[in-house]
């Protein structure tokens, strides 16, 4: 684990980096309050977030200032920042070949059902939406409760493991 401060840098990826891994990079800086930095990326980025997720983000209170839809490729170029967990939270980008990541960092998949995927009433595209965002706030919940400095590797591998499939 690289430790500056306890702090700790998560990537968040799926395919098209437009709505859930963007909702999960928010809603760990704001939760993550300098523990946690959070970046979010796709092996296919949209170019562009999901209004639907932008709009569940705000208004659960917390900014969309800086969210953009990018490549995973950011991440793995030497000028990027060292990574001590990588997390998949769509099933595509967990059966891609992810880039080599620097310095090792700890993996796990979170598969959560794509929003942007569902077809039918705006109502329901925003249950959709809301469904997902309330899955990542409780995963990312009990992630942030992990005593994750006094925890050795394949313990906090285990629990987050487990986090993914509650």
């Amino acid at each position: 684990m690289t430790e500056m401060a306890n702090r700790y840098n998560v990537l968040f990826l799926c395919t098209g980096n437009s709505a859930r891994s963007i909702m999960a990079e928010a809603i760990l800086n704001h939760k993550g309050k300098g523990r946690f930095r959070a970046y979010s990326a796709g092996s296919h980025p949209t170019g562009q977030p999901r209004p639907e997720a932008l709009r569940q983000i705000e208004s659960a209170g917390i900014s969309t200032e800086g969210l953009r839809s990018k490549s995973w490729d950011e991440f793995s170029a030497p000028s990027a920042p060292k990574l001590d967990f990588v997390f998949t939270v769509c099933d595509n980008a967990a059966k891609e070949q992810c880039p080599y990541w620097p310095g090792q960092p700890m993996t796990a998949h979170w598969g959560i059902s794509d929003p942007a995927a569902v077809k039918g009433t705006p109502e329901e595209i925003v249950r959709a939406f809301r469904e997902a965002f309330v899955i990542l706030d409780r995963r990312i919940g009990l992630f942030l409760s992990l005593p994750l400095a006094t925890l050795e590797d394949l313990a906090i591998k285990r629990e987050i493991d487990k986090i993914g499939r509650s």
